[in-house]
């Protein structure tokens, strides 16, 4: 029972936002190379041998693999040399049409990078949707707590009160109380209160802080609800939030690498699967908020210019635009190589991360098969 209740829990949600975010990213691969005539012979997801699939119209195998940690799209001619000389020579016209190697070195580029593009847009339009119709989830105008010897103490707030006015001006949010009070140091106001369903009116006076009024109280947790903003509010504040998270995952990054800050919050696949069936029991609207953060993970990740990633093929595309001609296949071939060693050190890494911080998982996983 405990290892079914572990799969539903765990497993289940992750092999879906995995595939999922998989999916888009290949997608957006798979699309842009159609749109520029490449023939596109594989869409896997997942690596290994093929539990089942379907070849499409267009002769594209589309198939479950048996690894579901991934994904790619085959498209004719990509890797294969092509490119060269002798290979275009082994080419008929109508295979070279087809063919990504033989495409315009900003047709490659597109095509490379629509993955991480497809992993954004995905993460912008479920934020988007989830403002739009989960809304954000924003603290009303009540008392959570009230600091001692402020204008709140002072004109008898009680935690719990709701602020439902202030000289007049509907506060249905925190935020709205707050803008008023800090724009009114020193002046009077008179606070409409609903406490315990009882309506009554307070005086009070902000203390002025460097010509910033305060109150002195900070929100209830207790008191949330969510706000909805219709689609073209929503779709901007996707796009901001996606580009706040970018961010913050950069300066991350660049803590860590400089030493100023430590690796603990580094999480591989354990911690994904975890936080997928954390995410997945508090409810659809959580789940899909994480699918979108960790898509951003992934478009982002994907971006940095290390082979065999996305942004590696484009570092070889730009070498490619500033000499002229390709890189040689030895040189692209020992950035693969390396590349790959710096992925999969930092894959085990991560996972390595996943274990000692649940230093109880080894144990757990032995108590499941026993």
């Amino acid at each position: 029972m405990d290892v079914l209740n572990f799969l539903w829990d765990r497993a289940v949600p992750f092999l879906v936002v995995l595939t999922v975010l998989i999916f888009v990213h290949e997608l957006g691969h798979y699309w842009v190379a159609r749109r520029n005539g490449v023939r596109i012979e594989v869409f896997s997801i997942g690596f290994g041998p093929e539990l089942f699939g379907w070849t499409d119209r267009h002769n594209t195998r589309w198939k479950i693999s048996a690894l579901p940690f991934g994904g790619y799209v085959k498209m004719f001619g990509e890797g294969d040399g092509y490119s060269d000389t002798t290979g275009v020579a082994a080419l008929s016209p109508a295979d070279q049409a087809v063919s990504f190697s033989h495409k315009r070195l900003g047709q490659r580029a597109a095509i490379v990078a629509a993955g991480p593009i497809a992993n954004y847009l995905f993460a912008i339009v479920a934020l988007a949707f989830l403002l739009n119709v989960a809304g954000n989830p924003m603290p009303l105008a009540a008392v959570g707590t009230i600091v001692t010897n402020s204008a709140a103490e002072r004109a008898g707030l009680k935690v719990g009160d709701r602020i439902v006015a202030i000289d007049g001006r509907e506060t249905e949010w925190f935020e709205d109380m707050r803008s008023i009070v800090s724009a009114s140091p020193g002046r009077e106001l008179s606070l409409d209160v609903d406490r315990a369903g009882q309506r009554l009116v307070v005086k009070a006076v902000p203390d002025n802080e460097a010509s910033v009024g305060r109150l002195g109280v900070t929100p209830d947790s207790a008191q949330v609800a969510h706000q909805l903003y219709n689609p073209f509010t929503a779709t901007v504040m996707a796009v901001e939030r996606t580009a706040m998270l970018s961010w913050q995952i950069l300066v991350y990054l660049g803590e860590v690498v400089t030493g100023s800050r430590g690796t603990e919050e580094l999480g591989g696949p354990l911690r994904i699967a975890q936080m997928s069936g954390e995410m997945a029991q508090v409810g659809w609207s959580s789940l899909l908020f994480f699918m979108a953060a960790l898509s951003i993970n992934l478009g982002l990740i994907n971006l940095f210019p290390i082979p065999p990633l996305d942004g590696g093929h484009l570092a070889y595309f730009a070498a490619e635009a500033i000499r002229g001609r390709p890189l040689t296949a030895r040189t692209r071939d020992y950035g693969f190589r390396v590349g790959m060693v710096l992925v999969l050190l930092l894959l085990v890494f991560a996972t390595w991360n996943d274990l000692t911080r649940h230093t109880k998982v080894i144990q757990y996983i032995r108590d499941l098969i026993t």
